[in-house]
């Protein structure tokens, strides 16, 4: 969920304020190179408290999520039941990874990334307007950044949790202008303009696969790059003679690797059985769509957010390759693919909505500190693999 709500229970209001950790962006990437980063608690931009005909408040926010570089996200959010968490790391992942396999985002997500790309902030206050105005809705001096905000997250839950306005009042907390101004661009992001982005997003950087094996006195791979951005580095751990090269055995470079290119290493004859790694960074935007997902979600769920807008960040990539003297020749590999495509809960609570569930900063420590171990142990038994 969203922004900022109470929950009642037995009568007695409990304001479910955002964890006090402002954590300071994490220090690693995903293990498979996947963008990550944290919810900043009380950056956003917040819209009107919207009225859906049940007893729950949900406020629609415009996330900031800060990433592992220091960039910044505009996310929305597309689970409305689930708690919103700033002491959980989210990890970029395809929407085929969407945690909810019941959810209507499953089968809606092309009508999602539409609502992200003709909404706002993709699309600019004043572009909105024009847009509204020749469609013939009129709207009460201009629309504001809360009407769209609130407008373009009501839309994408309409979406990912088939929720919708109670037309009759669709604003909790606001006059009737900012309604019909809501209303207003909401009808027209889940009308019958939106036809749906059905391609989905592509990661910032993936190398396909992340492992590969050969003999030696062949070229191992492909190693397939699918990016956004534009490679900027490429570095390698590799015994001498061993070469990162491209299809025709030539020794790449990093300005040579586009989206699409495929990358080999090549082992010579007479080389040790062992194995190297080689490693590429990327700088570019996340595009609009992207889904992140909690990392611990399995064991403690976090809202999933989806991209609205990004800054230019940088993602580093690593694929290993091993060889053997005698060993089967590597075989094509296809390359990295990314298909596209809450439960209500009961009596009169109120939902959660983007407010973080509150824990003691001690648990919070335990279970970065935790993670980082486990890291660790896993960098470790892979360098002794």
């Amino acid at each position: 969920m969203h922004g900022r709500s109470v929950l009642v229970r037995g009568g007695i209001a409990v304001a479910t304020a955002a964890v006090a950790l402002t954590m300071a962006a994490p220090a690693a990437l995903a293990e498979d190179g996947a963008a990550r980063g944290r919810v900043v608690d009380k950056a956003g931009e917040r819209g009107y408290s919207v009225n859906f005909g049940d007893p729950k408040h949900y406020v629609p926010e415009l996330f900031e999520l800060k990433l592992s570089d220091g960039s910044k996200l505009k996310m929305y959010c597309v689970q409305i039941e689930v708690n919103m968490r700033t002491d959980q790391d989210m990890i970029e992942r395809p929407w085929n990874k969407y945690p909810d396999a019941s959810s209507p985002f499953n089968k809606n997500n092309a009508k999602i990334n539409w609502v992200l790309h003709h909404g706002y902030p993709a699309v600019g206050l004043k572009a909105i307007e024009g847009t509204l105005g020749k469609s013939g809705a009129k709207l009460n001096g201009g629309l504001s950044t809360g009407e769209a905000v609130t407008a373009t997250q009501a839309a994408v839950w309409h979406f990912s949790d088939g929720k919708d306005f109670d037309r009759e009042k669709p604003l909790m907390d606001g006059d009737a202008e900012a309604s019909a101004d809501v209303l207003a661009l909401y009808d027209y992001l889940t009308g019958k303009e939106n036809v749906g982005i059905s391609a989905q997003p592509k990661p910032t950087l993936d190398i396909g696969p992340a492992k590969a094996s050969g003999a030696t006195g062949s070229k191992i791979g492909p190693f397939s790059v699918a990016t956004t951005g534009d490679i900027t580095e490429l570095t390698s751990k590799l015994p001498e003679g061993v070469k990162v090269v491209d299809a025709d055995g030539k020794e790449i470079k990093a300005s040579a690797i586009k989206d699409g290119t495929k990358v080999f290493v090549d082992v010579p004859k007479d080389t040790k059985d062992g194995e190297g790694s080689f490693s590429l960074k990327v700088s570019g935007h996340l595009d609009t769509g992207r889904l992140f997902v909690g990392e611990n979600y399995a064991k403690v769920p976090a809202q999933s957010l989806i991209v609205a807008d990004s800054e230019k960040t940088s993602v580093v990539a690593n694929a290993t390759a091993s060889w053997k003297q005698g060993g089967a020749p590597a075989t094509e590999t296809p390359a990295p693919t990314t298909p596209g495509g809450a439960e209500s809960g009961g009596g009169n609570e109120l939902a959660n909505t983007g407010a973080s569930a509150t824990m003691p900063l001690v648990i919070g420590g335990a279970l970065l500190g935790a993670g980082v171990l486990m890291v660790l142990l896993v960098r470790r038994r892979r360098s002794e693999a």
